[in-house]
């Protein structure tokens, strides 16, 4: 597939949501992980919007020919949990199916990455499944490294 050439990524606002919200659920099951019907998986995404809601955070949303085809949440205000540094942490990115593997995901990190810096954070982090390989392929590309693993046992 050939990368978009038309892509461009705007700050969101209230208008965008019911997008949001829908592409949420349907691309949560790339971030199963463990065992988990889709409902679940569907109230988890719902629980991390209203936390959201809570929080600083800036809405980006990427257009193709002004059809909304992505989007990155960033929160600004959520320090590291270890260290208690500031950073920016992307709670949640997707990507319309087909528009996938096309360059919306990199312009949409690059476009997180401007505003983190815009906001003086020193660092960016986010979490990804490891059976996500495309989203780990796209962000090691980016220069994103582990730093931790969160590590699960079924019981």
């Amino acid at each position: 597939m050939a990368e978009l050439k038309n892509v461009e990524v705007r700050v969101g606002d209230a208008h965008d949501w019911p997008f949001v919200e829908d592409l949420g659920k349907r691309s949560v099951a790339s971030s199963r992980g463990r065992d988990a019907p889709d409902a679940l998986l569907r109230v988890g995404y719902e629980r991390l919007l209203d936390l959201v809601a809570t929080q600083s955070h800036v809405l980006l949303v990427a257009e193709e020919r002004e059809r909304a085809v992505g989007f990155l949440i960033l929160l600004d205000a959520l320090p590291d949990e270890v260290s208690l540094q500031p950073q920016g942490f992307i709670a949640y990115m997707a990507v319309e199916p087909e528009f996938s593997g096309r360059g919306v995901g990199g312009a949409l990190l690059a476009a997180a990455e401007d505003e983190a810096r815009r906001r003086g954070l020193p660092y960016i982090s986010l979490m990804v499944t490891e059976e996500n390989e495309p989203a780990r392929g796209l962000y090691e590309r980016r220069g994103y490294r582990t730093e931790r693993r969160l590590l699960c046992k079924r019981l």
